[in-house]
């Protein structure tokens, strides 16, 4: 006899703080799995009724009570199938990352998560207790252990869970995207199940919070470790999965197998779904930036396009006197291709302006970096007034190489309310705009051949301040994504008079860097929630 349960794999976005939105949301996602796929069983994500991360929102007592309310509904309501869903659980004055399965108003089961991640973007440890005990439950005779998330990056839970009788795992999730995720995640389902036995099936959100981006991918791997079923990355969507039971075990029937993104493919549908969510869930009807017809803005700008449509699309050029005539061009051309509005806006004016008010104050000093950043804050006030008076928010452009070295002005470049390539390097940037390319025409060509320019200054190279970016670039890498040591750094290859002058700049700007808007984390170390850098420190280098 072989005994069978389909399940409907809600691979969904959920909206931090939005209790009522995301039950509504659940329930009608459990209606129609019931009604079109005659389901037996609903998945939704990790703390899917709170949305996640919700961070210190979880101390307010408000939050708790529309919890509270929320969860009754939802076992009151669910009919004809039975709904996993992940929610923070309150009891006796401890916070716990838990789910539960309801069915015609009772309780199937509870489960509350055992591992709680305390590195990189994660602090559960601050928020959650941890779970101890196993959860297993029964649908149609097959024995279904449920775990959150970290509980699968470690042997122990679904070893006890598997002792508990369980013959499959279910295991929801709220994993963020980095470079080369989806990988990773089945590597580690594929040990666990090499050493319990069972298959998997692993469900994941999707869509962008703040820093984060969740890409979905969801899959389910039989008792050997091979992939049954995975789903595309970035989309909201129902799947639709059969586990069957005969006296070998539990099956999952193969289905469909989507494939793995390329890096750059990857990294840049992340940056599309971090910006779009960023925009729409804080409710802004479009955004602007600053075009330079440099690389970076044209890719931000190429971004914003695919994430929200032209027609929520702003540029602006704001030439000066070092403007070339080719970035003049560069960036109409792109403006147009695009179908952008674009505006010119000459910044002379301004500049001579605030250049006369201060002219007694600088008189006897020579020029240097003060007019150059001059500039590039005549660019933030104009743009900042735009976004303050039609209410479209500013995209900022700099990329992580500049972050790093400091190599960007405070409330100039700087400005703005998100930055896409926050976490990307310049040689990053590259790739992804040959990427885009690739798809179709987005970015001028001369744009992408050009060597990179500030245009603060006559005939101005970024490398006349900064290393090149093939040599920069690595031992950014090194120091921030690996915590190396001046010493390992040098070994991989590097001259230590450079490789200490960089992190000294690093160092020195981390003052920038607190004061910068948020962007999307596609590294597995970004500048935001996962580096805590002191800014007053002594520490110095080489050691």
């Amino acid at each position: 006899m072989t005994d069978k349960i389909t399940v409907a794999l809600a691979q969904l976005d959920f909206i931090v703080g939005d209790v009522s939105g995301n039950t509504k949301k659940i329930l009608e996602y459990a209606a129609r799995a019931q009604s079109e796929m005659r389901a037996d069983l609903i998945v939704f994500p990790e703390l899917c009724v709170s949305g996640y991360p919700p961070e210190d929102l979880l101390f307010h007592a408000g939050l708790r009570g529309r919890v509270d309310e929320a969860i009754g509904v939802i076992q009151k309501t669910a009919r004809d199938i039975a709904v996993l869903v992940g929610f923070p659980e309150y009891s006796e004055g401890n916070i716990y990352n838990a789910c539960a399965v309801f069915k015609d108003g009772a309780v199937l089961a509870r489960y509350r998560k055992h591992l709680l991640p305390n590195y990189r973007v994660f602090d559960e440890q601050r928020y959650f207790t941890a779970g101890k005990e196993p959860s297993v439950f029964s649908l149609n005779r097959i024995r279904i252990g449920i775990n959150i998330c970290e509980d699968v990056w470690k042997s122990g839970p679904v070893a006890a869970s598997r002792a508990a009788g369980a013959e499959v795992i279910v295991a929801i999730n709220g994993s963020p995207y980095e470079l080369n995720s989806q990988t990773k995640r089945e590597l580690v389902v594929r040990q666990r199940i090499k050493e319990v036995g069972i298959p998997t099936v692993y469900l994941n959100m999707v869509g962008g919070q703040d820093e984060l981006v969740f890409d979905g991918g969801s899959f389910a791997m039989d008792a050997e470790g091979e992939i049954c079923f995975r789903a595309e990355p970035y989309v909201e969507n129902l799947y639709k999965l059969v586990l069957e039971a005969d006296g070998s075990g539990v099956k999952p029937q193969a289905t469909h197998v989507s494939s793995i993104l390329q890096t750059e493919n990857s990294v840049y549908e992340a940056i599309v779904c971090g910006t779009r969510d960023y925009v729409e869930k804080n409710g802004f009807p479009g955004v602007i930036l600053g075009l330079s017809g440099g690389i970076d803005s044209a890719l931000v700008l190429s971004v914003a396009c695919d994430a929200l449509g032209a027609d929520r699309v702003r540029a602006v050029m704001m030439p000066f006197r070092y403007t070339s005539n080719m970035s003049q061009e560069d960036a109409a051309k792109q403006a147009a291709l695009l179908g952008v509005r674009y505006d010119v806006i000459p910044i002379e004016p301004m500049y001579g302006a605030t250049i006369g008010q201060l002219r007694t104050i600088f008189e006897g000093r020579t020029a240097d970096v003060t007019e150059e950043n001059i500039q590039a804050r005549c660019r933030g006030l104009l743009l900042m007034s735009i976004s303050n008076k039609t209410g479209w928010m500013l995209l900022t452009t700099g990329n992580k190489s500049e972050m790093a070295v400091g190599y960007a002005t405070l409330y100039g470049d700087m400005a703005g309310g998100f930055a896409p390539i926050k976490d990307c390097s310049k040689s990053l940037v590259y790739r992804l705009a040959r990427y885009r390319n690739s798809v179709s025409e987005a970015i001028p060509e001369r744009v992408i051949a050009r060597p990179p320019s500030a245009e603060l200054r006559a005939n101005q190279k970024d490398s006349d301040s900064l290393p090149d970016y093939s040599v920069l670039d690595p031992i950014l890498e090194a120091f921030i994504e690996k915590d190396l040591s001046v010493a390992e750094i040098v070994a991989a290859g590097f001259d230590k008079d450079v490789v200490v002058h960089v992190l000294e700049l690093v160092k020195r700007n981390e003052y920038k860097r607190r004061q910068a808007p948020p962007g999307i984390r596609i590294s597995n170390r970004a500048f935001g929630r996962d580096w805590r850098y002191p800014i007053t420190s002594r520490y110095t280098f080489p050691e």
